[in-house]
């Protein structure tokens, strides 16, 4: 397996929301209903900008309130990362637009 994916699927890694050219919950929002964000892991060479479609039925928005920007929500979704398969999972704070995620390689049938 690609040595980023390995490191990136070992233990939860700081992350933030990568969002143009404003870095708001609001804009955040505007990606997810879009379905697709991209996530930024921040303890990498220069970081990891990653591209996610969302899996709207395993992410969780429910402790959100992005006009306020308080709570926390988690967002789950596909990538592919150096040919590799995998599900990218971070649960971010409205308020800092940071958090923490992992990297889980997906299984090719």
């Amino acid at each position: 397996m690609n040595e980023l994916v390995q490191r990136l699927s070992k233990g939860n890694h700081p992350v933030e929301a990568n969002l143009l050219p404003e870095k708001t919950a609001p804009a955040l929002k505007e990606s997810i209903d879009r379905g697709y964000v991209h996530i930024k892991f921040t303890n990498t060479k220069g970081g990891t900008d990653l591209g996610v479609r969302l899996d709207r039925d395993a992410s969780n928005l429910n402790e959100a309130n992005f006009e306020c920007q308080t709570g926390k929500i988690h967002l789950v979704g596909d990538l592919t990362l150096n040919y590799v398969k995998v599900r990218c999972i971070v649960n971010i704070d409205l308020e800092t637009l940071e958090g923490t995620g992992h990297l889980e390689p997906v299984e090719v049938e």
